[in-house]
C-alpha cells in the first residue's frame, strides 16, 4: 500500500516523539506492552462487558450485544479490511524489550483502536463514561504504535472504524430503555 506524504510524515512523527519520550522507559514500557496483551483478541473489552454484565439484566444485554459487535467489528477489520487494505507492519530496529504475540495480519487499520473504540462507543451507550472507556481505548490503541505493530495512522483509522462500527450497532441494536423496562 503506497501512502501519501503526508502519512508517511504523521507516522514518522508520531514514532520520533515515542522514541524521544516514551520507548525505553521501564515503567512505560510495562504499561504499553500490558495494553497490547490485553487488547489481544479484545480480551480487555471482554472483561470489562462480563464485569458490567453481572450488575443488571440491561448490563446483561449491554454485555452480550458488546461481545457479539466485538466479534463483528474483528471479522469486519481483521478478516476484510486488511485483506483489502494491505500494509506492511513497522519494523522495530531491534529486540522487544517485552514478549509480545506477533500478528499475522496486515497493519491497517489497527483491529486494537477499532475494538477498543467500537467498546468504548457501546459501553459509553450502557452508562459507562466516556471520561473513562474512550482514553482507555486511545491507551490500547497507542500500545501498538509504542510497541511498533502499528503505524499511527493504522490507529487514527482504527479509531474512526471503530466509533462509526459502534455507531452503527447502537441503532442497528439499540437497548432497552431503563425507565420503561422496569415498566413491563
Amino acid at each position: 500500500m503506497n501512502e501519501p506524504e503526508v502519512v508517511t510524515r504523521f507516522d514518522a512523527a508520531v514514532d520520533g516523539l515515542f522514541d524521544r519520550h516514551l520507548r525505553g522507559r521501564p515503567l512505560i514500557d510495562r504499561v504499553f506492552y500490558s495494553a497490547s496483551a490485553l487488547g489481544d483478541f479484545s480480551l480487555i473489552w471482554h472483561l470489562v462487558g462480563a464485569a458490567r454484565g453481572v450488575r443488571s439484566d440491561r448490563d446483561t444485554s449491554a454485555a452480550q450485544r458488546l461481545s457479539v459487535c466485538l466479534g463483528i467489528e474483528s471479522a469486519l477489520v481483521n478478516g476484510l479490511l486488511k485483506s483489502l487494505l494491505p500494509r506492511n507492519r513497522p519494523q522495530p530496529a531491534g529486540a522487544r524489550p517485552l514478549r509480545l504475540r506477533t500478528p499475522r495480519t496486515k497493519s491497517f487499520p489497527s483491529g486494537h483502536a477499532s475494538a477498543g473504540f467500537t467498546a468504548a462507543t457501546l459501553i459509553t451507550d450502557s452508562g459507562g463514561s466516556p471520561l473513562v472507556w474512550y482514553p482507555l481505548a486511545a491507551a490500547v490503541g497507542l500500545s501498538r504504535v509504542h510497541v511498533r505493530i502499528h503505524h499511527a495512522s493504522d490507529v487514527v483509522a482504527g479509531a474512526v472504524v471503530g466509533v462509526a462500527l459502534g455507531q452503527i450497532a447502537k441503532r442497528v441494536w439499540p437497548l432497552a430503555d431503563p425507565t420503561t423496562a422496569e415498566l413491563e
